[in-house]
């Protein structure tokens, strides 16, 4: 299949929509690798750029720009990121290639492309965050070029991204230790509008970086409430903490993988709530059962089948907080509701981790406590 630059004739249906694919940093890392090599073993510019991407998609890319500069040749490509909510969007990524002695075809970052600065992400410390499979795809389409041109020596090839620094405070770069710009990424090289499993693959990311730095025990919040209450009310250090969005499950599942010891999750009752009737992706789409469980444990601590109406009628949990109160069942009940957060999250590591688990309110502070949250808490405390 071939596609344009629109990719026009390539989408998802999402909500009665049609949503465009768009393609990586990392196609376009290598569509300018190979233009650019095209005109310094050539002498000709391209036109268009023609690449396959490991996805299988052939893409048919125009170069912005390609032209020389002394010793190197110089393309660059404008990247879509099609429907998907990406800040790299519209970025123009550029390649430098120069001829070098020797037969290997040597691939570095310069202006905008971020250095990993800690161990455990795909690239060791030092090296440039240009991932695998587009250093993969760079070097065959460098490869391809010099075959086709007769050419028997060897390439350097730097790629720049101007923006990236810009960019990279609005990634997880700066979190995952990956300085002075974006990372060049992308496994199909294809871009999936609104792609679940591109945010859990952050996430992995940056559990095998926590776990690669030596820690053994973490801490999960859903987002930034979470960061917000560890930051006011716990002693526990931020930067030993990962953001699991609303994937609880997968995170456990990933931790486990690690071979992790344990985690802690400090969460907002509106998003854990849920996990006490098994709901291991809290997005709304998924279920909405809050209101559900806080009548039916209401009613376990005593309450009247007309207060857990009221609770069942209720949008928001501090609506429901507020009438548990008034019905003086709010702590009895609250316990219970940790019970089942407890047996949950326990049940979905088969006992492979120690998990403990904090519940607040933004209005009313801690709500409950896991019965070994302080013992998952002191080992947290132990890492920093």
């Amino acid at each position: 299949m071939e596609i344009g630059t629109g990719l026009e004739r390539l989408y998802v249906q999402k909500n009665n929509k049609k949503l465009a694919y768009g393609y990586t940093t990392g196609s376009c890392a290598a569509a300018a690798a190979q233009g650019a090599s095209n005109l310094l073993l050539t002498g000709k510019a391209p036109e268009e750029i023609c690449l396959m991407t490991p996805k299988g998609i052939r893409l048919r890319l125009k170069p912005e720009c390609c032209c020389r500069d002394g010793e190197w040749a110089v393309c660059a490509v404008r990247k879509d990121s099609g429907d998907d909510p990406d800040v790299t969007h519209g970025i123009l990524v550029y390649a430098r290639v120069r001829q070098i002695d020797g037969h290997e075809i040597e691939i570095d970052g310069g202006l905008g492309v971020g250095r990993v600065t800690r161990p455990g992400l795909e690239q060791p410390v030092g090296a440039a965050a240009i991932n695998r499979v587009p250093r993969q795809m760079i070097r065959e389409a460098a490869k391809n070029v010099c075959e086709e041109a007769g050419y028997p020596d060897g390439l350097q090839i730097l790629i720049e991204i101007p923006q990236g620094r810009e960019l990279a405070e609005k990634t997880f770069n700066p979190r995952l230790g990956i300085e002075g710009g974006i990372s060049v990424l992308g496994t199909s090289g294809i871009v999936e509008p609104m792609s679940e499993a591109a945010l859990i693959s952050s996430i992995q990311v940056e559990l095998r970086m926590r776990s690669a730095s030596g820690l053994r025990y973490l801490v999960v919040t859903p987002g930034n409430y979470g960061a917000d209450y560890i930051r006011e009310h716990l002693d526990l250090n931020l930067d030993q903490a990962v953001k699991c969005s609303n994937y609880v499950g997968e995170t456990i599942d990933m931790a486990v993988d690690l071979g992790l010891d344990g985690l802690l999750f400090i969460s907002h009752i509106g998003k854990f709530v849920k996990v006490a009737g098994g709901i291991m992706n809290t997005h709304s789409r998924w279920a909405d059962c809050r209101m559900e469980i806080l009548a039916s444990h209401s009613i376990l601590s005593g309450c009247s089948a007309d207060t857990a109406g009221r609770i069942l009628g209720c949008l928001t949990t501090d609506e429901a907080l507020d009438i548990m109160e008034k019905a003086g069942i709010l702590e009895k009940a609250m316990k219970t509701v940790m019970e089942k957060i407890s047996q949950s999250l326990e049940r979905r590591s088969y006992g492979k981790l120690e998990i403990g688990a904090l519940v607040f309110s933004k209005e009313r502070g801690e709500l409950g406590r896991t019965e070994n949250f302080e013992k998952v808490f002191s080992q947290c405390r132990r890492q920093v």
